[in-house]
């Protein structure tokens, strides 16, 4: 042990992660010192220099290696590289960013050294790139932006970035690579657990209509392929075709469920599927059913005609500069517009908006800027004050909130990537309902409240309340539990019924349905070891059930 302890003290320590030289090094070193001394007349050894000569003879050491001439039966060997324990006992960056976003992150040594002055710098310069480049603040959101940031800083000063031609080239190959290996843990992920087939058509700016295939899997979402369908007419039998090649080629005991959007010919598409395939199961899209939902209450007669009014109100105001400069003084720089991704959820968003900045509106008609602009004389002048103190117009606005409000919240959960599965979607429309519900408790609204729960009925019960999602919902023990507890019998026992359902849809073999539905039976009654002990019943609302339903 002493005679090892003389070696390590030997060699040089480095704490800065910089890579220790070989135990071969030492070796060719001294070699090469003898050698010196020998043509020198056998001189002995110069001294060991200082340590920065000591740097340089180790680089002209390593070149000496590296020249040297090998004789016909051997090769040079390549010098290792050892890490340093820093290196070693690091994280990966994508181990960190993973961490940090389930809240279970602790912040390190060198970073908690650093002063926010240091901090709001590297931010600034972030902040000055994004800008500069116009690329958009959600690309801040992304995990590969977080990992990329997390391996420049594990690198260290002096990275340089790679440049437009290697981004176009090496780098995309190797893109290209990676993705292709990520496929395998979602293939993996889809024999494990069962995946989900989305279908998403769309027109790219040559006009042709493309189809986009997804898979979607515990693992996350992965696109399989866009096929071009330009040619071909989108009968139900057409689509159907093509559905049924990709559930081949994925394997049809993998694939429990399709989703498209609600088109006639994919619902007719999704029965042709279920009849071939009795253990498939054909679902709508969410987003697209809450779409169609809000056109219909957009559409109302009582809903109409303010809607259209407030369009006026924001097209008059926009049109004009210096009244929408005013507008923007009245309201503190906030604009009365809000884009969505779908027309109806920005008709919706732009009445809360308009709602919000009511007073500062009012303001804005009756101030000198506007009684004094020429515009606000002419007939369409005239017409918009009056809808803005009009507290008949501010009266139906608020009936159009009470509508759509709880129908936008569920439209943002579902058309978002932070809740895939389609039972916590249920549940928060479930909730949405009731608000609807409680928001027009007024006798002369009862009529308009039917209307409005008749379309949501029609377009959500009909077509949403699969019993695959009741199965799930069921099987979840953070949602079903609390159900249970507060004896809801009627909603326990359609569950149970959606469970059954699927049951004997999935698996044909009876002896293996019956210990199915027996252990159902324990889990539904808590009863078993694995469903009665103290740690199970503890975890109950942390439990998250892997399904592979997504929301759309």
């Amino acid at each position: 042990m002493e005679a090892y302890l003389q070696k390590k003290r030997r060699r040089p320590l480095f704490l800065d992660g910089i890579e220790e030289e070989d135990g071969e090094d030492e070796v060719v070193e001294v070699a090469a010192a003898d050698v010196q001394a020998r043509a020198d007349g056998g001189a002995k050894p110069a001294a060991k220099p200082s340590s920065g000569t000591a740097a340089k003879r180790r680089h002209a050491i390593y070149q000496f290696k590296a020249s040297r001439p090998s004789n016909g039966n051997s090769t040079p060997k390549t010098p290792k590289t050892i890490k340093s324990v820093v290196a070693m006992l690091r994280r990966t960056p994508e181990q960190i960013v993973d961490q940090r976003r389930a809240k279970d992150f602790q912040p390190t040594i060198e970073s908690s050294t650093k002063t926010k002055e240091e901090k709001q710098y590297v931010d600034l310069q972030w902040a000055l790139w994004f800008m500069e480049c116009g690329v958009s603040f959600n690309a801040a959101n992304s995990r590969q932006f977080e990992i990329a940031c997390e391996a420049t800083a594990q690198y260290g000063s002096g990275y340089k970035p790679p440049t437009n031609q290697q981004l176009g080239e090496p780098l995309l190959q190797e893109c290209v690579k990676v993705t292709s290996a990520m496929r395998k843990d979602h293939e993996q992920a889809r024999k494990q657990y069962g995946c989900t087939l989305m279908l998403d058509g769309w027109t790219d700016m040559r006009r042709r209509h493309l189809i986009n295939f997804l898979m979607n899997s515990p693992e996350g979402t992965y696109l399989l392929e866009s096929v071009d369908a330009s040619s071909q007419v989108h009968s139900a039998t057409m689509l159907a075709d093509l559905l049924q090649e990709k559930i081949e080629d994925i394997g049809k005991d993998n694939v429990i469920q399709v989703v498209t959007d609600n088109g006639a010919n994919y619902k007719a598409a999704g029965k042709i599927l279920m009849d071939r395939i009795p253990k498939l199961f054909w679902s709508p899209c969410a987003a697209h059913c809450l779409d169609l939902m809000l056109e219909e209450i957009e559409n109302l007669k009582a809903f109409k005609k303010p809607i259209a009014r407030a369009r006026r109100v924001t097209t008059f105001i926009y049109r004009h500069g210096r009244l929408l400069s005013a507008m923007r003084a009245q309201t503190g720089g906030n604009d009365l517009v809000r884009a969505a991704k779908t027309r109806f959820a920005t008709s919706f968003l732009t009445l809360k908006s308009l709602y919000k900045n009511k007073d500062a509106l009012k303001s804005l008609f009756v101030s000198e800027a506007c009684i004094g602009n020429n515009l606000c004389t002419t007939t369409a002048g005239q017409q918009v004050q009056d809808i803005v103190l009009s507290t008949e117009f501010w009266n139906s606005v608020e009936d159009c909130l009470r509508a759509s409000a709880p129908l936008l919240i569920v439209l943002r959960a579902v058309d978002g990537d932070e809740k895939p599965a389609m039972p916590e979607v249920t549940a928060l429309m479930n909730h949405a309902k009731e608000r609807i519900k409680l928001s027009f408790n007024i006798s002369t609204k009862q009529g308009l409240l039917k209307r409005i729960m008749d379309i949501i009925e029609k377009r959500w019960v009909n077509q949403m309340e699969h019993p695959l999602y009741g199965a799930a919902l069921y099987l979840n023990p953070g949602k079903f539990y609390p159900l249970v507890k507060a004896n809801d019998d009627a909603t326990v026992g359609q569950l149970r019924g959606c469970f059954i359902e699927v049951l004997g849809r999935m698996i044909p073999d009876v002896e293996t349905q019956r210990k199915i539905n027996r252990q159902a039976i324990e889990y539904e009654e808590q009863r078993g070891d694995a469903f009665s002990n103290k740690m199970a019943k503890e975890s109950y609302d942390k439990i998250q059930q892997l399904n592979c339903i997504p929301n759309s």
